[in-house]
């Protein structure tokens, strides 16, 4: 017996795309809505982004942090809460 699928029509420069997913997807990704008007295109490029290079900026971010964790240059959460008087 066939799977019932449901399509999604994604919207790019006035042409429409169609791709056709379970119900359980459909499900799925209605659930990852943050906000009712929340697009499908939007859902799944924020699961893509988990898999997509990082960007050569992104990558010396990273490297500049992990020197400044070496060097002592970090404080952990209670001592930022103590000197912002949240404690």
């Amino acid at each position: 017996m066939a799977e019932s699928l449901n399509t999604i029509v994604v919207y790019v420069d006035a042409m429409a795309t169609s791709i056709q997913v379970s119900k359980e997807l459909l499900q799925a990704l209605k659930k990852r809505k943050m906000y009712d008007k929340e697009s499908y295109e939007d859902i799944i490029w924020d699961l893509m982004e988990d898999t997509m290079e990082l960007s050569e900026e992104t990558l010396r971010d990273i490297k500049k942090s992990e020197e400044d964790i070496k060097a002592g240059r970090v404080k952990t959460l209670e001592q930022v809460k103590k000197e912002l008087g949240l404690r």
